[in-house]
């Protein structure tokens, strides 16, 4: 990863670019999972669930133990949670911008907490 954030968040939104592994970290948000499990969540096969997760580890949003004969995967922390969780929000507001919308300036006015830089938000531990 870059060390000019700009640089490494555009890494980390690259990562973020198939469905299949934002489908992982979803299932990902419920708790550690085997490669297996992650196979019947996607309906993707192993070779490609584990290129996904390469990909993933490579980006730091999540770890890998092994436990006995299998490797077990969980989110690297909570953020990477918001993150997935926020997106899916974000798309399913009714007032979410449509492709070609101009921003809209008064955004920044009375943010909610939820919408605050991780490191102000209170409801992350």
């Amino acid at each position: 990863m870059s060390s000019d954030p700009v640089v490494a968040a555009a890494e980390l939104f690259r990562a973020l670019g198939a469905p299949a592994r934002l489908t992982i970290l979803r299932e990902l948000t419920a708790g550690p999972r085997c490669v297996h499990e992650l196979v019947t969540a996607t309906e993707a096969s192993q070779s490609l669930v584990s290129q996904h997760l390469r990909v993933l580890r490579g980006a730091r949003l999540v770890r890998s133990e092994r436990r006995g004969r299998e490797i077990e995967y969980s989110l690297m922390d909570v953020h990477v949670g918001h993150l997935v969780e926020d997106a899916l929000a974000h798309i399913g507001e009714d007032g979410a911008a449509q492709p070609g919308d101009a921003p809209d300036p008064t955004l920044d006015e009375g943010r909610s907490p939820a919408h605050e830089p991780a490191s102000t938000r209170k409801d992350l531990p």
